[in-house]
């Protein structure tokens, strides 16, 4: 039954992705699909009646009633701690959405598309990767992933794999260590990073940011200087800092 826009969902699957993550599959009942980029809305209502909402990214797409998030625990968090810790396949949660018309691939363009992700905001450029995988053709995808470690990345192997069969060209940034025999530098992006790893600005290509506010900001200007115009960054950011 939907009440205010919120659908009951039941998880069934849970899996823990790096220390701190856990991508969930939830099972939603009359679900109208979703675009890749799009986001939701999860309540949680505690005995006394208490509730707290948080939005959280689509690692998933299309029209399956089966939906993913991929959840990264922030301390003292009213939500993600418990989505990260305590649920179990089985349990039930609200569900809204889907959300935002605006971070959003749509297959179909001709515009080459880059991609950026600071730590958990790889989950809804996850959802535009597994679009773009499969479309039967498309623009060509570029990727470049910041995190702190190798175990940090969620969707590691399946970045990796679309890697490997050419759906994507992914470059990772490690700003604290980086995998056994990592000859790369370790540290921050910055302009040069990004002028190598990123479509020109010539290129026009159609740009998707998304990560912690403070990278995002970071990314855009830099972006900017190297001739990006605005309108053709599309970011999409959360508090915090990585």
């Amino acid at each position: 039954m939907i009440v205010g826009g919120w659908r009951p969902a039941q998880v069934i699957e849970t899996s823990a992705v790096t220390p701190s993550a856990r991508v969930l599959r939830l099972s939603v009942p009359g679900w109208p699909g979703s675009e890749p980029g799009q986001h939701v809305d999860i309540r949680l209502t505690a005995a006394d009646g208490y509730q707290a909402v948080r939005s959280y990214s689509l690692g998933s797409y299309g029209p399956d009633t089966t939906i993913e998030l991929a959840v990264d625990e922030v301390p003292d968090g009213e939500v993600s701690p418990y989505l990260v810790q305590e649920v179990r396949a089985g349990d039930e949660l609200e569900v809204k959405g889907p959300l935002g018309g605006y971070f959003v691939w749509r297959p179909g363009g001709a515009a080459p598309v880059q991609l950026i992700a600071g730590g958990s905001g790889i989950v809804p450029l996850a959802a535009m990767v597994r679009a773009r995988a499969d479309a039967a053709s498309g623009p060509s995808f570029r990727l470049l992933y910041s995190v702190r470690t190798p175990q940090d990345a969620i969707y590691r192997d399946l970045l990796a794999e679309r890697a490997r069969s050419g759906g994507v060209e992914l470059t990772w940034v490690y700003t604290r260590g980086g995998p056994d025999g990592w000859i790369g530098r370790v540290g921050r992006i910055d302009d040069a990073v990004i002028g190598d790893a990123v479509w020109p600005a010539d290129a026009a290509p159609e740009v998707f940011v998304c990560g912690p506010t403070s990278f995002v900001e970071h990314v855009a200007d830099a972006l900017v200087r190297l001739g990006h115009p605005p309108a053709s960054i599309k970011t999409e950011r959360f508090g915090g800092a990585r």
